[in-house]
Order: C-alpha cells, then structure tokens, then sequence
C-alpha cells in the first residue's frame, strides 16, 4: 500500500500536517469525567470543540481494542458536527475516511464505498495541497474497498484518478509516485491485465533507479514484481533476467529468506523452460533455507514441497510426486501461527491440480472444497472462490457428475456477475462451461444463450480468429441444430469454416474438421444427396471445448487463481 494512501490503522491515530508540522488546535487527553458525559444529544453537536473530541475518542476506542461499533458511533457524531460546525471541507472528508474505515473493518463495505464517495465529492474544486492529498487518500481508500468487494475494474479506475490528483500535486518522478505506480501494477496483475501493469511497473523501476541506490531492496522488489508480470505474458528469458538482478540485490543485502523465495520463482521459470535439474536445483536451495530458518513445518516449505511434486509429476516420476504432495498436506493440516487462510487455500489449489493430473479426481475435488470453506467467508476473495468454483465444475463436468458440475458454475459466474467482471474472457470462459453442462442436462435453451453470451465477450476480448472464440461458435451451432434452429447452425459453421481456412488455411486438419461437420448437418437438412447419416449434439459440440481446460493455475497465489 502506498504510504501516502492513509491505512486502516493510521486512521488511528491523528496524522501529522503534510509539511512535518501540525496545524491542529491540540485535544488534551480525555479524562474519565468527560467520557461519561459525552452521552451527548443531537443538539449539542454544534457546539464546534465537540467535532475533533469525538474524531479522537473513535480513534482511541479503536486502538485500545475496544468494540468497533463504539467507535463507529463516535466516528459518525464526529461527521455530523464538522458538517454542522464547519460545513463541507477537509475536516469533515478526513473524519468521513475514519468512517469509511471502521465500516470496512465490519464487514459493511457498501456503506464505506457511500462514505468515501461522499468524501471525495466534498473535495472537488478545492484548491490546495492539503485538499488535493486528502482526495487521493480517499480515491485511494475506495479503490481498496472497492477490491475487497471484488469489482476490480472499479478499484483500477479509483487508483487512476488517485494517481493523477498525486502528480498534479508531486510531479511525475516524486518516489512516491512509484509507490502509486507499483500499487496500481499489482492491482493490473490481479486483474490479469499484464501490458497494463507491466507500464506502471516500468515506470516505478524508473524512478527509483533515479531516487535509490544502486541494488537497493527497493529496486529489488519492483524486479520481483516485474518478473512475475514476464512470466505471466510468457516471456521467461527476461523475467529470468529480472529474478537474477533481484537475488544479488538480496544477497547485498543478506535478505536470506527473500533469496531463497527468489530462488523458488528462478525454479518456476526453470521449469517452465523445460530446464529441469536447474529447477530442482533452485528449489532445493530454497528448501534448505527455509527449513533452516522458519523450521521444517512453515507453509513456505509447503510451497516448495508443492514445486517439487509439480517438477517430478512432469517429468514421469509420479510417485515422488505424490509423496511431496502429501508432505505439503501434512504441513497444511496443521498450519504454524501466523499462517494465513489464503496461503492454505491457494497450496490446497495447487495441490488438487496434481491429483487431477494423477487420475485422482475425487480427492482434487476434496481439496477444492476444503479451500472454498477456508476462503468463502474473507472479504475480498469473490473471485478466487468463483475461480476455485469454477475449476470443480471442470472436475465435476470430467468425472460425468454434469448436475454438481452445472451448480459449480451457476454459483462461480452469480459471484463473479456480483463483483462486475461481466467482461472478461475469464467470465467468457466459464459461460461456456455452464453451456455444456447445460447440455448434458438437456436444458437446450439455456446453453444457448450462456454460448450467446460467452461468444460476444470473446470476441470483443479475444477477437473473430482465436481459438477459443471459434470453439464457442461451434457450441453454439451444435446447439441450434438441437432446437430446430437449422439455418441458424448451418449460417455459423460456414463461417466458422471461412474464419478457419483465412487463419490456417485450407489444408489444416482443423479446417477438413470443419468441412465435415458442415457437410453432415448439410446431409441431415436434404441439401446434400446422399445417404443419411446418423448423428447428435455431441458429435457437433466442439471437441476442443469439451476436453475442457485443464491447465495448471500459474502461481500468483497473491493475486487470485484461473483455471
């Protein structure tokens, strides 16, 4: 989080003025009396002293650990009379963020998104530093929430207008408008929007390398980052690159565990250029340490155990595979202090990827639940249980069990449809899942429109050539052949067969596929003179769709899974 973007916690406490001094009249400590006559009624939020006592006495309940509605109600009084008092203004925006913040820490994100709105609303066309940074705390601050909701396009967009309202006020090359820049990158990462936050990454490598010294931690960090925006768009040899510079930054500075979790992202790229000794080789070394350092139960080592299992499962060795996979098990069923619900679910993930690719489905599936429960109820994790959700109704679609497989999906795409990302081919992606599920429960109308609608996010998101948004068309011809539809289906596959020949050409093997699904349903309607064959749905359904995607999640635990 950037350090200029005020955390729940620094709401706390009353922050210092922007220039090192403090402005504010100061509050004497508040001694019992006082506290327990401020019962106060509606009418004495007036008096103008009474607006900063409350504001500090939220703040202290808080921090003293006492119950947050207490605080609440003290934060939402405060409000009142800096509105009454001192009307719209930077008080009142300020106090609004402490409401805001308590409101998140309850669990009722909807009603800080209105306190934040508020706030930033309060602020526009004030002039001023103070003004200006105030706004982009609470851009900031609804960004955040927005992202613990799960609409990720809406929280990006908060972070832009922040960013810009910062440079305005800093300039473009403020090291704290690195911080802005790194936060929005990881924000475009978890969105899997990598062009985008590979250009805000780029731009923070660059202002640091301008403020820090050279092999700095900081420098090191955005190489880390960086890294892991490479490997996402499938460019290896430079996230290598970025790892290596990053690990001797680390070593300058005898970081020894963040070399070690290094060397298990060097093992990752290792691994996915086929280089398999060196990737063994990497992890080991991060085993070691970590053993060494966090103790032979700490679910960093898990996470290697984890590697390990995925390396010796691609290279043929599956009962050493399954043996790591169980190590890693046992460690997460008897997590250490301090390890977080995420972590277990995203190993839990991993795991059941290796079991599905083991002929073991019953037990991924296990696994799958068990990491949905851990992260059903954590605010913010809307689209990495829609993502596990969705990868059990693979499972589910695979193993024949087409009812629990369509209920998967059903609830994957209501949380996704929730958190606003109705765009994306992710979405697209599991849309057309739902169809086939829907097809093998003859519900026919209601794969149509799912095929409908995941071929109109594809091809605005993919476009007309790709692959998948082909397979899409395809589903969506079978099923128009099922309901009578002819015509319809007959119209799509003549030009699925004229988009396939223009992108690989009429000899391709994909292209005669084409042909002869064309020409069997030309058969079925009487236009072709020739025997009639036999056929059905699944004979016209995609083949492609139907084996379903089955590829390993990459790991970016961090920031939300895919199947």
């Amino acid at each position: 989080m950037p350090p200029q973007m005020q955390p729940f916690a620094d709401y706390l406490r009353a922050p210092p003025h922007p220039d090192g001094g403090d402005r504010r009249t100061p509050i004497p400590p508040l001694n019992r009396t006082v506290k327990k006559t401020l019962v106060v009624e509606e009418s004495s939020l007036d008096n103008p002293d009474l607006g900063p006592i409350l504001l500090k006495m939220a703040r202290e309940t808080i921090a003293s650990g006492e119950s947050p509605v207490k605080a609440l109600d003290f934060a939402i009084r405060a409000s009142k009379s800096f509105e009454r008092c001192a009307g719209p203004g930077l008080e009142l925006a300020t106090c609004l963020h402490v409401v805001a913040a308590i409101y998140s820490s309850l669990g009722r994100l909807d009603e800080a998104v209105e306190a934040l709105e508020r706030s930033i609303f309060l602020l526009e066309g004030e002039n001023g530093s103070d003004h200006a940074m105030a706004q982009f705390s609470g851009y900031m601050q609804l960004g955040d929430t927005y992202s613990m909701i799960g609409q990720l396009d809406r929280a990006i967009s908060c972070y832009k207008s922040g960013l810009q309202i910062q440079m305005d006020v800093l300039g473009e090359s403020d090291p704290r408008i690195a911080e802005t820049c790194r936060y929005l990158a990881e924000a475009h990462v978890q969105a899997m929007q990598f062009e985008q936050a590979e250009k805000f990454c780029k731009k923070t490598l660059e202002i640091h390398r301008e403020h820090c010294s050279p092999a700095s931690l900081t420098e090191a960090a955005d190489r880390r980052l960086m890294a892991l925006i490479c490997e996402a768009k499938g460019d290896y040899e430079p996230a290598l690159e970025h790892l290596v510079l990053a690990s001797m930054s680390m070593i300058a500075n005898a970081q020894d565990n963040e070399v070690a979790a290094i060397d298990v992202s060097i093992g990752d790229i290792y691994m996915s250029l086929c280089r398999f000794d060196e990737a063994v080789f990497a992890y080991q070394k991060a085993l070691t340490v970590f053993k060494s350092t966090k103790g032979e139960s700490h679910s960093s080592v898990a996470l290697v155990y984890i590697r390990l299992a995925d390396l010796y499962y691609r290279t043929g060795k599956l009962r050493e595979s399954k043996s790591y996979c169980e190590n890693a098990l046992r460690i997460y069923s008897k997590p250490v202090v301090g390890t977080t619900a995420g972590e277990i679910a995203s190993g839990l993930t991993e795991i059941s990827a290796i079991y599905e690719a083991l002929n073991e489905p019953e037990e991924a599936l296990k696994l799958l639940q068990n990491a949905v429960k851990l992260l059903e109820d954590i605010p913010g994790q809307h689209r990495t249980v829609a993502g596990i959700e969705a990868q059990m109704g693979v499972m589910f679609y695979m193993v024949g069990r087409y009812t629990e497989a369509w209920k998967s999906f059903e609830n994957a795409i209501t949380k996704l449809r929730a958190s606003g990302e109705k765009k994306s081919t992710f979405f697209g992606v599991v849309l057309n899942q739902m169809g086939l599920a829907c097809v093998q429960l003859y519900k026919i109308g209601d794969a149509a429109k799912l095929f409908e609608e995941a071929r109109d996010i594809l091809e605005r998101e993919y476009g007309t050539y790709h692959s998948d948004t082909l397979g899409v068309y395809s589903n969506l011809a079978a099923t128009y052949d099922a309901m009578g539809r002819v015509d319809d289906a007959i119209e799509i596959l003549e030009y699925i067969l004229k988009m396939r020949e223009e992108k690989l050409g009429t000899a391709n093997p994909d292209v005669d596929d084409e042909k002869k699904r064309l020409f069997e349903l030309l058969k079925e309607t009487g236009r072709v003179q020739n025997k009639r064959g036999k056929k059905s749905l699944e004979n016209l359904i995609d083949s492609n769709s139907l084996k379903m995607k089955k590829e390993r999640k990459k790991r970016w635990a961090a920031f939300g899974l895919r199947t």
